[in-house]
């Protein structure tokens, strides 16, 4: 029995150069060509699932390709991340999650790492603290804070919605930027910690602007500060910390986008573009400052040098938590 034999003739083609930056270009040009699944690491429902969503409409109608929202909570974010994390690095899997990648590998080894194990695409926003105390309180600025909470120390309390949250985390690397000896009484979640605060359980609250912003315009509250770099439009009566004279204290729960490491360049560059621009529209962006988000769109860049700050300041934070 004859076997058949395969012959290569060598072909000389002239123009390779063209071609091969042609094909190389092609994945972007065509990208996407079926649906895109974007991994959340957070429940329904919720303000990183509600900006997922989105901004997943927006790129399915731009891209003629539908963006299948898929949740996979639990682990503060980290059974999505590590998913992704070993997804294949073409574009078609992508996670959208929070501040929590950066928070969740400081406190124990995870099967990922924050900034080798992906390839950012870009920061959606963030959401700042406001920090309040009860009325109770004969404060009126961080620095008369500071200034109490030396003199009486460990007769101040502080409220988080949980151990390991940014507004808990914050609250702590106030207190060992200023030195200061406070109690801490965790709640399950922001709601019954914005609950303790009102009726005086706790004297001090570093929370999200949205929920404790209609108590302090109603005087329940009195609020000292912010913590983002800049002022807010919705409170610009409120110093930063950084006005207040803590340099350098910037920190806020943001949302980020990401792809496994290794995503080809153009295909980041591509999704950076189009999220970028869907945070852009009109609509979305309204949407998500009435959720309490300052929307930014960054470059994926920008995006890698704050996973690498965050990851080093929550690190030593935590480290330094008594």
């Amino acid at each position: 029995m004859k076997q058949s034999v395969m012959v290569i003739v060598p072909v000389v083609i002239t123009g390779l150069l063209p071609l091969t930056v042609c094909a190389a270009d092609a994945p972007a040009a065509q990208f996407p060509e079926r649906s895109v699944r974007l991994l959340v690491g957070f429940g329904a429902g919720g303000g990183t699932d509600i900006a997922a969503r989105l901004i997943g409409k927006s790129l399915s109608e731009t891209w003629g390709r539908s963006v299948v929202i898929e949740n996979k909570a639990g682990a503060d974010g980290s059974i999505a991340a590590a998913e992704i994390a070993k997804s294949k690095p073409d574009g078609y899997n992508v996670l959208f999650t929070t501040t929590a990648i950066t928070i969740t590998p400081a406190q124990q080894a995870q099967p990922f790492d924050p900034v080798s194990s992906f390839e950012p695409i870009t920061l959606i926003g963030s959401s700042p603290s406001m920090v309040v105390v009860h009325p109770s309180l004969p404060v009126k600025s961080i620095k008369e804070l500071i200034t109490l909470a030396k003199a009486r120390p460990g007769a101040l309390s502080f409220a988080s919605s949980g151990i390991g949250t940014v507004p808990y985390l914050a609250t702590e690397l106030f207190r060992q930027t200023t030195a200061t000896d406070m109690v801490h009484i965790p709640y399950k979640g922001g709601g019954p910690a914005v609950i303790g605060i009102l009726s005086g359980e706790v004297q001090l609250l570093f929370n999200g602007i949205g929920p404790v912003y209609p108590h302090y315009k109603s005087g329940r509250l009195r609020a000292l500060a912010v913590t983002s770099a800049k002022r807010q439009t919705v409170a610009p009566e409120l110093p930063t910390m950084i006005e207040s004279g803590l340099p350098g204290f910037n920190t806020a729960t943001w949302y980020g986008v990401f792809a496994p490491a290794k995503t080809p360049r153009d295909i980041v560059h591509k999704l950076n573009t189009d999220f970028v621009k869907a945070t852009r529209l009109p609509d979305i962006r309204t949407n998500l400052e009435n959720q309490g988000f300052v929307v930014d769109g960054s470059s994926a860049e920008e995006l890698a040098t704050l996973v690498k700050s965050d990851l080093a300041t929550w690190s030593r934070v935590i480290r330094n938590i008594k």
